[in-house]
């Protein structure tokens, strides 16, 4: 038996874990609805994680060794409140944000993210187009909360789900969670019209493979878009291994053996998932494949701490400190240029270099872990 070895590192605290303190410039830059990094790459998209907390233990996300009952999460205080996110976010915006995606750990878990979702819906694009606002969830909160989310503003939802036999499924949320209960919100999303609906499913070969093509019958012809990820090298608690990966190669392979399938174009440049549609009219899925086939090329996604750290990649081991601009007085015009300096000078290709290299080396610094950060 192998043994796997996992690093605890509190992220918060590592002296190797780096947090940048923007400076307020001496001048400062209107917006111009256009930002682009320093390889060309647009910013399009910002996922904004609204709380570090979880009622799952997922053991590729917040293992139980981690994540136990004596872990401190982050205080109320130090989380951005709607507000700050909401003058964040319409910032973004002027510089091209045309997409907001709602994250966590499990975002259903902040109190009144309704109000949230409604002040985020009332934002505009400089052109005058209404922005999409999607949410991603384990799903165990959906049923009580679609028809509210959507009232609210909310465009879409995403699910994540890493099995349909209950039995694995309850082993690898590690909180003996029916999945039941995750299949019913999908079908109260989709009432409400929260779709697509997506579904995301963490592919860990040896854990739940033996699920993917079980997946792709039980959503075929439902209207749900059924993701394959392969599991990912995000943080440093989940002990990933690449023998544990799952290729999304092989994924299709598998697929297009019970069910054919034929690629699609995608919906936009940058777009993360591979699409796929069956050639029987059945729908479509994807593969999402940041380990085999890196796409930091077409990456145009920042990502916005719980408390209000701006990161440049799902695998960063830095961040930027806006929450302090946001509280000390700094202008709108201030902060807005800070951003697209920040942008402008992105060079963050990580997939691309570890799929160069299969492995970075031992003394590297520590990854953000993705139920701080939002996948």
């Amino acid at each position: 038996m192998t043994e796997t070895i996992i690093r605890l590192t509190d992220l918060r605290s590592d002296a190797r874990y780096t947090t940048h303190s923007p400076q307020i410039p001496a001048q400062v830059r209107a917006a111009t609805g256009h930002l682009e990094d320093a390889l060309a790459r647009p910013l399009h998209d910002l996922r904004i994680s609204v709380t570090d907390r979880c009622n799952f233990r997922c053991v590729y996300c917040m293992p139980k060794d981690v994540f136990d009952k004596d872990y401190a999460f982050l205080p109320q205080s130090s989380l951005l409140s709607f507000e700050e996110i909401e003058r964040a976010a319409r910032l973004f915006v002027e510089h091209g944000v045309e997409k907001l995606r709602l994250t966590g750990g499990e975002p259903l878990l902040r109190k009144h993210i309704e109000r949230l979702v409604e002040m985020l819906a009332r934002l505009r694009t400089p052109s005058g187009k209404p922005l999409d606002i999607t949410l991603t969830t384990n799903g165990s909160l959906l049923a009580r909360r679609a028809q509210s989310l959507k009232d609210a503003g909310l465009t879409r939802v995403t699910v994540s789900l890493d099995s349909l036999d209950d039995t694995i499924f309850r082993q690898m949320n590690d909180v003996d969670f029916p999945v039941a209960n995750v299949l019913e919100g999908i079908a109260e999303a989709q009432r409400v019209s929260l779709g697509p609906v997506k579904v995301n499913m963490v592919v860990k070969r040896g854990t739940n493979d033996s699920d993917i093509v079980p997946m792709a019958r039980h959503f075929h012809g439902s209207g749900v878009v059924l993701r394959f990820i392969e599991y990912m090298d995000v943080g440093t608690s989940n002990g990933w291994r690449m023998n544990e990966v799952m290729p999304s190669a092989n994924v299709i392979a598998r697929l297009n053996e019970a069910l054919p399938v034929e690629p699609l174009e995608p919906n936009y440049p940058g777009e993360t998932a591979q699409r796929w549609q069956y050639r029987d009219g059945g729908g479509e899925v994807g593969v999402i494949s940041s380990v085999t086939r890196a796409f930091c090329g077409t990456c145009s996604r920042a990502r916005l701490s719980t408390e209000g750290k701006l990161y440049l990649c799902l695998f960063a081991s830095a961040g930027y400190d806006l929450r302090t601009l946001l509280r000390n007085g700094a202008s709108d015009a201030q902060i807005s240029t800070v951003i697209g300096d920040i942008w402008h000078g992105r060079t963050d290709r990580y997939s691309a270099l570890r799929t160069a290299a299969t492995g970075l080396p031992e003394d590297a610094p520590p990854k953000v872990e993705m139920s701080y950060i939002g996948g």
